[in-house]
């Protein structure tokens, strides 16, 4: 079966705007979509679940970025266990912001159960 990915509205603006400045991820997202296709929860020391529980776990991810030579960005996203779907729910430049933002993933969280 074939995992369906959907993006937050914010996700989808932040992912525009680093798209002008790191001109080739949009395929470096397609290639970790390939990469979660193969292994949901990740598959490396690159891959954290921060969150789970019976529906779906949210993971954040190194996404390794061609043009970020060495340093790369967090993408955080919950993968839907039953339905094998993924959303994606915040990307970040690890050099500009400590950490993913919780409100958000509990935003998402309230309102999807």
């Amino acid at each position: 079966m074939k995992t369906n990915y959907n993006e937050l509205p914010e996700f989808s603006k932040e992912v525009k705007w680093f798209s002008k400045k790191y001109k080739s991820l949009p395929d470096d997202l397609e290639e970790f979509k390939r990469v979660v296709d193969v292994a949901p929860l990740g598959n490396s020391k690159h891959f954290n679940i921060i969150m789970r529980n019976e529906q779906c776990a949210v993971v954040k991810a190194r996404l390794f970025c061609r043009y970020l030579k060495g340093s790369s960005l967090r993408i955080i996203y919950a993968f839907h266990c039953v339905s094998l779907k993924v959303d994606f729910i915040e990307i970040y430049f690890k050099g500009e912001k400590e950490n993913e933002d919780r409100e958000r993933i509990k935003e998402y969280l309230k309102n999807y159960s």
